[in-house]
C-alpha cells in the first residue's frame, strides 16, 4: 500500500469511527474523509458501521409519533 493509499484509508477509518461514536454527522465525517457523503455512507459497510445511527428507543418513539399523527387525520 502506498503512503497516499494508507493516508486515505486511515482518514476513512477515523471518520467511520467518529461517526459510529456519534461525534460527527455523516456530512462532517465524509468531509473529514475527503469524499462525498453518499460515497462515505457506502464505505461504512467495510468497517462494520451502519449508516443508520438510530437506537431502538428512538425508533419506537418515531413509530409512536407516526401512529399519533396518522390517527389525527
Amino acid at each position: 500500500m502506498s503512503q497516499s493509499e494508507f493516508e486515505r484509508e486511515a482518514k476513512l477509518a477515523m471518520s467511520a469511527k467518529l461517526f459510529e461514536m456519534d461525534k460527527l454527522s455523516s456530512s462532517q465525517a465524509a468531509e473529514l474523509a475527503g469524499m462525498a457523503r453518499v460515497d462515505f455512507l457506502f464505505e461504512l459497510k467495510r468497517f462494520g458501521v451502519s449508516p443508520i445511527q438510530t437506537t431502538a428507543d428512538e425508533l419506537h418513539e418515531d413509530i409512536a409519533n407516526a401512529k399519533k399523527a396518522a390517527s389525527r387525520r
